[in-house]
């Protein structure tokens, strides 16, 4: 694996990914359910084309029989995010965007909507 663009310690990337959810209205926030949201260095496979992972069932897929089952998780991968980035400034427009993304994931929002309407 070669390096990457933009040098960036865990610490910083997970304060840029703290930051970006700080930036999400808070009604959102209110209404997650059962989620939490985690930085990984790399996807399992080692893949660097992957920037983010919703893992779970969307609150619109939830059920009568939804109890008792592990949060959903959403994974911000720090490796990818620098290598498609060329500066600092880049990496925090990344994070932001991606965990908006994946926050909508959450709420059933698919890839295809979010591409409309420009957080692909």
């Amino acid at each position: 694996m070669g390096g990457v663009p933009v040098e960036m310690s865990r610490e910083r990337f997970e304060d840029l990914v703290g930051e970006a959810l700080d930036e999400v209205p808070p009604e959102l926030l209110k209404v997650m359910s059962n989620v939490v949201i985690l930085v990984e260095d790399l996807p399992p496979d080692g893949s660097m084309g992957l920037l983010g992972l919703y893992e779970g069932t969307a609150l619109t897929d939830r059920g009568w029989d939804y109890a008792g089952v592990l949060p959903d998780r959403i994974t911000i991968y720090r490796l990818p995010t620098l290598q498609v980035c060329d500066t600092e400034a880049d990496v925090v427009d990344e994070v932001a965007i991606t965990v908006v993304h994946e926050i909508a994931h959450h709420f059933g929002i698919d890839d295809e909507r979010l591409h409309e309407l420009g957080w692909g």
